[in-house]
């Protein structure tokens, strides 16, 4: 079988475990969380990196950190994984979900000031959504794949209407926005190092930014809000902290960045170039905005599939030894948020049953992609 996607751990990974385990630093304090925590703030260029137990969590954190409470709303793309948008339920608020550009995958910033002009207004220096009474607490779009919206926009947007700018951008490390990394782009952008990411830890997760002060709040709220070096504690704290034990396999693979987003640029390419042929009549392909890291490469298929069909392609990849998935489905088609305010979600609904994912791990060979593409050619 050639897996959709595994890590890549060929380097420095079972060294840096044996060394947790000989020097008995397994859990939450250790020498390989520091080093972590500073070559992603180092890749993200940002001031600081604060490691967490999950991408999910660290989202809790921050959103936590800029203040967004019971009751609250927070502006989220409706098509991205659901931990976006479980991490605003987790703060008691609600996702005001939005419409994505075709051109990113990515939250639609003129969606976003349409929605913002119509259905919202200022009360006594509040942002109140107007339908619901809620607060607008939090703008928070997300890099899909590794793409970059208009982040210019969305800070202007920020900016006018007084809203903390929040990224989720789990999948992103390793992606540029103008030739620049992205740390300074947002309040607090969070990282996810899942088993199936670029860079992964077996699991964890990071927030970064260049503000100092919401950095060392996050690492406070993710530290039980102990006050040291007693037992006091001053707010409501999480033990969302990342284990040295992760962070050393962190480490290993932080090691290999370039080589790694390399590789899935390439594949990128590959897929582009050995499929060119079926586009645009039978496929098309995933966008890439400058400095994407493509995270995960695919097809889509013509406007008139179904998700049956996309799965049933990858019914028969599989036969031939290739996994491939179908790709998110939207959250507001999702049983716990399908009351949540909403745009008009046009883009996001006529798209995602056709997004096909083919195999981009980072140690897949040329020889693998272009058995994947061989067979997508005979099965389309």
């Amino acid at each position: 079988m050639i897996p959709l996607a595994v890590p890549n751990l060929t380097g420095n990974e079972k060294k840096y475990l044996d060394d947790c385990i000989d020097t008995t630093f397994v859990s939450s304090v250790g020498e390989y969380v520091t080093r972590f925590e500073s070559m992603v703030a180092e890749a993200t260029g940002s001031v600081g990196a604060v490691a967490t137990s999950a991408g999910t969590t660290g989202l809790h954190a921050a959103l936590t950190a800029v203040g967004v409470k019971h009751g609250d709303l927070v502006i989220i793309p409706t098509f991205t994984f659901i931990a976006s948008a479980n991490a605003v339920r987790h703060c008691g608020a609600d996702p005001w979900l939005m419409d994505i550009s075709e051109d990113t995958w990515c939250l639609d910033d003129q969606v976003v000031r349409k929605e913002l002009e119509k259905n919202c207004e200022f009360k006594g220096g509040v942002l109140v959504h107007k339908p619901s009474g809620k607060r607008v607490a939090a703008l928070m779009p997300v890099y899909t794949l590794g793409n970059m919206p208009n982040m210019k926009a969305f800070r202007a947007l920020a900016d006018e209407y007084h809203l903390p700018l929040v990224v989720d951008a789990a999948c992103a490390i390793g992606a540029t926005y103008e030739g620049a990394d992205f740390g300074a782009l947002a309040d607090l952008s969070v990282l996810s190092f899942n088993g199936n990411k670029t860079i992964t830890c077996g699991g964890g997760g990071a927030v970064v930014g260049c503000n100092q002060e919401l950095l060392d709040h996050v690492r406070h709220l993710t530290t039980t809000a102990r006050v040291w070096p007693d037992y006091d504690f001053d707010e409501v704290g999480f033990n969302y902290r990342m284990t040295n034990i992760q962070a050393a396999v962190g480490v290993a693979q932080m090691e290999r960045l370039n080589q790694f987003i390399d590789v899935k640029r390439h594949v990128r390419a590959f897929y582009e170039a050995h499929l060119a042929p079926l586009s645009p009549k039978d496929i098309s392909f995933f966008p890439t905005t400058e400095g994407s890291s493509c995270w995960f490469s695919g097809i889509v298929l013509p406007e008139n599939a179904e998700l049956n069909q996309a799965k049933e392609f990858c019914a028969k990849l599989k036969e031939d030894g290739i996994e491939a998935r179908s790709f998110w489905k939207p959250v507001h088609l999702q049983a716990p948020y399908q009351d949540c305010p909403k745009s008009k979600l046009d883009v996001a609904e006529h798209m995602w049953q056709r997004i096909i994912t083919l195999p981009c791990s980072t140690g897949i060979t040329d020889e693998e992609l272009y058995e994947v593409t061989k067979t997508t050619k005979r099965i389309l």
